[in-house]
């Protein structure tokens, strides 16, 4: 232990102002709750780091969550990299435009017909991912109820839920 203590206060003699071990090793960049891609896949998907872990090896991964995309993925700390709030806001606004597009062109199939869609009921165990759904399915212009129930608790709420709303469909989405 009084060796890793040593070697974290010795200074780079290149660079006094970097610490070994920060220049050897991307963890004490990389913390909980950044924003992050891996380099790995070409940075394809924007994560937020949910975890770090160490494994018995002394390498660390990071248990990532996906931002706007739902998926939860590990990887080696080494392949992240953070990625700055302009990159996320793009990708929030290309969803968008893209759900926009999707409903201007399913407008039209419809403007002849009658039609009522029914009543939803979505149970989600994301708080995250049941917020945005509720926005999507007011942009729709759908009769949506989102409910954010914990997984563990969602078998014992499907019934009640069910005689309360009668819905006509039931959407049942978990972390």
């Amino acid at each position: 232990m009084i060796r890793r203590i040593n070697l974290i206060q010795k200074k780079d003699h290149k660079n006094p102002n970097i610490k070994k071990e920060e220049k050897k090793s991307n963890v004490s960049i990389i913390r909980k709750g950044d924003i992050v891609a891996r380099k790995s896949y070409n940075k394809d998907i924007i994560f937020i780091v949910n975890r770090i872990i160490k494994l018995k090896n002394g390498r660390c991964y990071a248990i990532l969550r996906g931002v706007t995309v739902r998926i939860e993925a590990d990887a080696p700390l080494e392949d992240i990299e953070k990625v700055d709030s302009n990159r996320v806001a793009d990708a929030e606004r290309k969803i968008d435009e893209l759900l926009k597009r999707r409903i201007d062109q399913n407008k039209g199939d419809y403007r002849n017909y009658p039609v009522k869609p029914g009543r939803i009921l979505h149970l989600d165990g994301d708080r995250k991912y049941s917020e945005k759904s509720a926005r999507y399915y007011k942009k729709l212009g759908l009769d949506a109820i989102v409910k954010n129930i914990p997984e563990n608790k969602q078998a014992m709420m499907v019934r009640p839920l069910l005689e309360k709303y009668n819905p006509d469909i039931l959407i049942i989405t978990r972390t």
